[in-house]
């Protein structure tokens, strides 16, 4: 049996609960992955390629098809953050590393996470993958963060 992770905890910001995202990625937790998102009719997820999933039930099923076979190997390794006190929105350069008939190879996708603060603390409404294209991802590295007041 797979321990429950840390991400079972309330995050005290939208960086925590990202951090927390990508674990549960990793680690192919689905229950404590869906304890992230917002308790929202519209959440959304769309995956790199695939068709949008709008509410939990939806996005539960594609992530357990991705946890099928265990976590994925991935990592957020640039992120553009916009907050404002109760919406952040971050534009992550996700990293994966797969396998292919020529051996482990990098992919990388860009996405957009839209957290909220709600009740319950900050969650995740949106989760939108597109693949990258490798020859763009040295343009994607750069950091910086904007804090709206």
């Amino acid at each position: 049996m797979t321990p429950v992770l840390a991400c079972m905890t309330a995050p005290d910001s939208p960086d925590e609960l990202e951090q927390q995202f990508y674990e549960c990625l990793r680690q192919g937790q689905i229950e404590a992955l869906m304890a992230l998102w917002a308790d929202e009719d519209d959440t959304l997820c769309v995956h790199p390629g695939g068709p949008r999933m709008v509410g939990a039930m939806a996005i539960r099923a594609s992530f357990e098809v991705l946890f099928a076979n265990g976590g994925l190997p991935i990592r957020a390794e640039q992120i553009h953050r916009v907050h404002t006190a109760t919406t952040a929105v971050h534009s992550v350069l996700e990293h994966l590393e797969v396998m292919s008939e020529q051996g482990p190879q990098s992919a990388w996708v860009v996405a957009t996470n839209i957290y909220v603060l709600t009740a319950q603390g900050w969650r995740l409404l949106a989760h939108h993958a597109s693949p990258a294209d490798p020859n763009d991802v040295s343009t994607l590295h750069h950091r910086s963060t904007v804090v709206l007041h």
